[in-house]
């Protein structure tokens, strides 16, 4: 049975490969490319990656990531494509949907919105209730620099704290938007948000994410 990281995975190697390699993204100054280097040295080099979570290493990963840069694009389109080595952890079906199915989905929508006349994707209700349950269970680590508090709520009302303080901004939008939002993809979300103006200001420029 397709997981939705393995969905997300194929998509986003079919997205990169029609877009070509030097593509805009909403990664800061990257490519297609870069970020297809990104994504294969995230899964593939643990050693560098992790520079991701361990800043003294940031350099190393940088370095490593732009090596992989240089090669052919089709062969970076193609190590995404079959996924990571049997014996990188992100080969265990269970770790891979856990850590790649928003990753997959966000980088997807950097490309994707990344271009001059994008029009929003459908999500199907099942992934956006995997969306959803994973802002829940992380939505305290994306929103931790936010400098006001913020509450992500669904249309429905279900809602989920995710940095607290005052003044208070609730921002409401479909899982997949909150998702775009929460990843420090503000600008581009669908959303709604509501509170003190200066807040909402704040909250729609705040460094969020991991």
């Amino acid at each position: 049975m397709t997981t939705h990281a393995q969905r997300e995975r194929l998509l986003l190697a079919d997205l990169l490969e029609a877009s070509g390699p030097d593509a805009p993204t909403l990664c800061g100054n990257w490519t297609t490319r870069d970020l297809a280097a990104h994504v294969v040295v995230r899964e593939r080099r643990g050693d560098a990656a992790a520079g991701l979570v361990v800043p003294r290493l940031a350099d190393r990963l940088e370095r490593v990531r732009r090596e992989y840069a240089e090669r052919p694009y089709a062969e970076l389109i193609r190590l995404i494509r079959t996924g990571p080595p049997r014996l990188s952890p992100f080969a265990l079906k269970q770790l891979d949907e856990a850590s790649n199915t928003v990753e997959f989905y966000v980088h997807t929508e950097d490309v994707r919105r990344a271009a001059p006349e994008w029009t929003p994707r459908e999500i199907d209700p099942v992934f956006a209730d995997a969306l959803w349950k994973r802002l829940e269970r992380a939505a305290r680590i994306f929103g931790r620099r936010s400098p006001v508090g913020l509450v992500l709520r669904r249309p429905d009302g279900q809602t989920v704290v995710a940095h607290r303080g005052s003044p208070v901004v609730t921002v409401t939008g479909e899982p997949a938007e909150l998702t775009m939002y929460a990843f420090g993809r503000q600008t581009v979300a669908d959303v709604t948000a509501e509170g003190e103006a200066d807040a909402v200001g704040k909250a729609a420029v705040a460094e969020l994410g991991v």
